[in-house]
């Protein structure tokens, strides 16, 4: 829809309250074009995974198709009237015989000789002109193809539509579950990004599963089967715990950093409410670290 219908419908108005809640949406959303449908235009604008890459994805059937313009549309601006005819030039035989005629012979032609010449070129044009023009239409159609949505990764996957139930079943588990874990991770630490902590995940699974098994990161049920076992997630457990103890070793190193006097007051607190056993290994850590530096002087 566009132009006067658009504005009383007030359909952009409402396409940009979809798109505003998009942006701020945490939950999983995915699009799915169904076998033979289409998404197009200002319609692709509004549900483009590019608003909110880390909630939204995109799928679509291997029937399906998808892209700003129609094959037609596409044709008519990219590919227009005189640009066919140069490409009927460049591989017709007989019709660039005729153009050439025309070109190199005009001159010496009778009048009635270059008039037939230029009716059988024209009516040679008329003839071609249907059979090029679908075979652009199938050549820009081809672009729009769930393969070619894949290569420009537009989509994060090629559906059929016998086991797409089945397939959203696992991923919509899956992204509650890891979302559910990226949570926890960001309590754990606060500067980790979205990329960051797919990484980290991603990282644990191969370690739980063993490299030979790093394919099954693609597999939605394996990774719903390694995020739900309680013997697994203890040792996801336990990296959350190394998680939080860096980023306040982080913040405890930052605030010293900043004040000499401040860090000192610390440590002498800290080592009033250490464990005996602690501050016998304490010790030692000073007494090595002195050696160590007595060693390192040169000799007076």
């Amino acid at each position: 829809s566009s132009g006067i219908n658009a504005e009383y419908g007030e359909i952009l108005k409402y396409g940009s309250y979809i798109v505003d809640g998009l942006v701020e949406y945490k939950q999983p959303v995915f699009v799915y074009i169904p076998p033979y449908g289409e998404l197009r235009g200002g319609a692709w604008v509004v549900v483009d995974p590019k608003i909110n890459p880390d909630a939204m994805e995109m799928f679509a059937d291997r029937n399906s198709r998808g892209g700003v313009l129609e094959p037609e549309g596409t044709v008519t601006v990219q590919f227009k009237q005189r640009d066919i005819v140069q490409t009927m030039k460049r591989v017709d035989p007989k019709y660039r015989e005729l153009f050439e005629t025309i070109q190199e012979n005009g001159s010496h032609l009778s009048h009635d000789d270059r008039k037939r010449h230029v009716n059988e070129l024209r009516n040679r044009e008329a003839y071609l002109m249907p059979s090029f023009h679908m075979i652009s239409t199938t050549f820009a159609d081809l672009h729009d193809t769930p393969q070619r949505m894949m290569a420009k990764g537009v989509i994060q996957e090629i559906l059929d539509w016998e086991t797409s139930r089945e397939f959203f079943y696992w991923r919509v588990r899956r992204r509650v579950l890891e979302n559910d874990l990226e949570r926890r991770i960001k309590s754990a630490n606060k500067k980790l990004e979205h990329g960051q902590i797919q990484s980290m995940i991603r990282r644990w699974f191969i370690e739980a599963k063993g490299p030979v098994m790093n394919y099954l990161w693609d597999d939605n049920s394996a990774v719903v089967e390694w995020l739900s076992n309680a013997e697994e997630q203890d040792s996801v457990n336990e990296n959350i715990k190394i998680l939080e103890k860096d980023a306040l070793l982080s913040k405890i190193d930052k605030l010293a950093n900043q004040n000499e006097d401040i860090s000192f007051e610390a440590i002498v607190s800290l080592l009033h409410r250490m464990q005996p056993r602690h501050l016998e290994e304490v010790r030692k850590m000073l007494n090595s670290a002195a050696t160590s530096k007595d060693d390192s002087e040169p000799a007076q």
